[in-house]
């Protein structure tokens, strides 16, 4: 427990820009040999570049952006032909699987707090496909961009009622309540009556925190207000919240939580029927 810790302390003292170094650095020899082999995919970058999520091989990139797809249309019913917000667009993980099942009618936005992610995006997928269309917005994340705005503060750029269905995966790990806070507004302003959203968490309840705060990995010691956090001086790095939290947290800004859908990444034996590593929350407007 001691040596993750402090391995974990170590990366969470590097910037975000000697982060990404380090990992392009690390995964060198791997994307030099998917290279030299011919295992590269037009819209997948090279390992070295994947800030979030598994840095994989193209064919793994790849199926983990179906995966995300398939929890997509099983669980908030996702259409074809729906005008869709992804919150964190990342490097393209699930944008790339979008590509082969939205129709000319369908429309996607993407925004991310990572410049390079923004950019990859737009170079290789938005050339292919109009309306797909990725946004890079400054704000600050003490894991990811050491901007000075503050994503609670951001408005989304886009008009009221905008989106059918809205989507992140991996975000609302890595973001301090008030911004989670600021978000859920945002989110009921831009999605369309009864339009459905589908987002990612660490959640918890009474009968296990005592567990998922002293276990030997991947553990959240600093306990708050009904929220855990992995690293008291990277309050981004992640975050735990109590799921009555969550509930208040949603209801206070006129959103309508559906159900939630254990991960398991709080197993202490895995549970194979469970399709994704953190918990799904599904919610929609009130």
């Amino acid at each position: 427990m001691r040596k993750n810790n402090q391995l974990r302390s170590l990366w969470y003292k590097l910037s975000s820009n000697q982060r990404y170094i380090v990992r392009r650095i690390y995964y060198y020899p791997y994307d030099l040999f998917d290279k030299l082999t011919g295992r590269r995919n037009r819209y997948v970058p090279p390992r070295g570049y994947i800030y979030t999520g598994s840095p994989s091989n193209a064919e793994k990139y790849l199926q983990q952006g179906v995966h995300q797809l398939d929890i997509l249309k099983n669980n908030i019913d996702i259409k074809p032909d729906d005008c869709i917000l992804d919150i964190g667009s990342g490097i393209g993980r699930t944008a790339i699987a979008l590509t082969k099942y939205l129709s000319e009618k369908g429309a996607y936005e993407g925004f991310d707090v990572v410049e390079k992610g923004v950019k990859w995006c737009n170079s290789k997928i938005k050339s292919d496909f109009s309306n797909f269309n990725f946004k890079y917005v400054p704000l600050f994340n003490d894991l990811y961009n050491e901007s000075g705005n503050k994503a609670s503060e951001f408005i989304f750029p886009y008009e009221d009622n905008h989106f059918d269905k809205i989507f992140s995966f991996s975000v609302f790990t890595h973001m301090q309540i008030d911004e989670i806070e600021h978000y859920f507004d945002e989110i009921k302003r831009v999605l369309k009556p009864n339009g459905m959203c589908l987002s990612t968490f660490f959640l918890y309840d009474n009968d296990i925190e005592d567990y998922i705060s002293n276990r030997e990995i991947f553990n959240f010691p600093i306990k708050k207000d009904e929220y855990r956090l992995m690293n008291e001086n990277v309050k981004s790095g992640n975050i735990a919240i109590h799921k009555t939290k969550l509930n208040k947290m949603l209801t206070q800004k006129g959103l309508k939580l559906d159900r939630i859908i254990d991960g398991f990444w709080k197993d202490k034996i895995r549970d194979d029927q469970k399709i994704e590593y953190q918990d799904i929350v599904v919610f929609k407007r009130q």
